[in-house]
């Protein structure tokens, strides 16, 4: 079965399996993805980094 064939038979699926099918591929399906990589994001979305420009910049918070 090529890749087409299983998007076809993706799209045809009721919404609540297609729905199964998107969580799979973006939470489940995560192997390929390196743990750096996954750890980098966590921290963007808590707010823990800041723009290459003012990281190179500025002062580090604390340093004289």
């Amino acid at each position: 079965m090529g890749v087409a064939e299983i998007i076809e038979r993706i799209k045809h699926l009721p919404p609540e399996e297609r729905a199964e099918v998107v969580k799979f591929v973006l939470e489940d399906d995560m192997s390929r993805i390196p743990e750096s990589f996954k750890e980098g994001m966590e921290d963007i979305d808590a707010g823990r980094t800041v723009d290459m420009e003012t990281a190179l910049n500025k002062p580090y918070p604390g340093n004289p």
